[in-house]
């Protein structure tokens, strides 16, 4: 069982960046792929960006190729989402997942955290 728990959410302007956090318990986090979700208002849930257990591969969407950085620290259980020049299209609930295997796909994904509300203003 792992427990993720998020961080780092909030209200930033446009142009502005945040760095999202995912705490989890447990002794194997560096066995576990990690992903971030997001899901804005009336709109399904869609990939952000994802990380292998060892760091060494990771996956991004379109929309935030070049903006967006996963990370993950495997000595402190946390992984990471630095997010640069926002725009009011990230606006979002944002979930942080983990996995046995690095996927784009949220229902491979075994647990969940309870997700953290970022709002960009335009």
């Amino acid at each position: 069982q792992v427990q993720l728990v998020e961080s780092g959410g909030g209200l930033v302007q446009a142009g502005g960046s945040l760095r999202l956090s995912c705490a989890a318990s447990g002794r194997t986090f560096s066995s576990y792929a990690m992903g971030w979700f997001r899901q804005a208002p009336g709109k399904e849930r869609e990939f952000v960006a994802a990380i292998s257990g060892g760091g060494g591969t990771t996956y991004y969407a379109d929309s935030v190729k070049g903006r967006f950085t996963i990370s993950r620290d495997n000595n402190k259980n946390t992984v990471y989402l630095q997010m640069n020049s926002l725009n009011a299209e990230d606006t979002a609930d944002y979930y942080c997942a983990a996995g046995t295997r690095i996927t784009v796909v949220a229902g491979q994904y075994y647990y969940w955290g309870q997700g953290t509300q970022v709002t960009v203003s335009s």
